[in-house]
């Protein structure tokens, strides 16, 4: 039998830097057709992921694509890879695991507002505290579509649904500034009808080692048309960018842009490197291994024992 300081580590054995591997074409990655309603936001965010896989030529075995419960939350049926469609609200308890036994993946999670913030919302707040690394998408579309149109925790004030025929009375949360609270360690905000723009912010947060997160508007148009016309420049609205000076890591700062009142600002509002879950659990693992370190499987076990008497 042999001890689990024999295990090796992962990716012990790379592939040969010889051997080169052409990057996979939408093609390949494309899974079945899209059943979202026609115009939905959701397509854009859809395609540039296809884009940001190509263009960072990841290949099938290292794409994970992980979503709860949802319009948006349906992205791994239409990815080409692994990938889950979890349980309402628990994507991201689901994608730790993977982020923390798999350090050679970047895990990808996508969801809506109802599913990140509503049944899910204790899972992101802990989820951003503890800084695992991964990316969180949030396509935020002020409404449950999925289920024809009932008021999410991002509804605005007197809109009118199934839920709230008279017009919402609950005050709708604020996702960035709730991120940024939480402890997230990489915050941004885009717009699906600024495509370039959202690709920017995916490969950003890729790039970022810890818990990142993206607040993505994307229009539902079957049940809140309109819904953000007013940062959509083709609409007659203003795509505000942040602005060139503001210090990425300057927490209050972020907080202050994140008040900003609707359509507020665009990009990178937060970003501060700090030690992921990931890199401290790695630590401890290595430290306990080093104490049974040439030690077989039931000695191991007999240390423990012994302990215990």
């Amino acid at each position: 039998m042999s001890s689990i300081t024999d295990i090796p580590a992962r990716n012990s054995n790379p592939a040969p830097a010889d051997v080169e591997r052409k990057p996979l074409t939408k093609k390949e990655i494309a899974a079945d057709h899209p059943t979202w309603c026609p115009g939905c936001g959701d397509f854009s965010v859809l395609a540039l992921y296809f884009k940001l896989i190509e263009k960072r030529k990841l290949w099938h075995e290292k794409i994970t694509t992980i979503a709860g419960i949802g319009c948006s939350s349906r992205f791994p049926y239409f990815v080409q890879a692994h990938g889950a469609h979890f349980i309402h609200g628990r994507a991201l308890p689901f994608a730790t695991g993977i982020s923390l036994s798999r350090p050679d993946l970047h895990v990808f999670v996508f969801g809506g507002d109802g599913d990140a913030f509503s049944i899910g919302g204790n899972h992101f707040n802990h989820t951003a505290r503890k800084n695992i690394k991964m990316t969180y998408v949030v396509m935020d579309n002020w409404v449950y579509g999925l289920t024809k149109k009932q008021t999410s925790p991002t509804s605005p004030l007197g809109f009118r649904s199934k839920t709230d025929m008279w017009g919402a009375v609950d005050y709708p949360i604020n996702p960035m500034k709730q991120a940024i609270a939480a402890g997230a360690t990489f915050v941004a905000r885009t717009t699906h009808s600024n495509p370039n723009h959202v690709l920017q912010m995916m490969e950003a947060a890729m790039d970022h080692d810890g818990f990142s997160f993206i607040e993505c508007l994307s229009e539902c148009v079957e049940f809140y048309e309109g819904a953000f016309d007013a940062s959509n420049p083709r609409k007659g609205g203003v795509f505000k960018e942040v602005p060139k000076d503001h210090d990425v890591t300057d927490e209050l700062a972020a907080y202050r842009l994140a008040s900003d009142p609707f359509p507020g600002y665009f990009g990178i509002f937060y970003r501060n490197p700090k030690p992921t879950k990931n890199a401290r659990e790695a630590e401890i693992i290595r430290k306990s291994r080093e104490q049974v370190q040439g030690l077989k499987d039931w000695e191991i076990l007999q240390k423990t024992f012994d302990r215990l008497k």
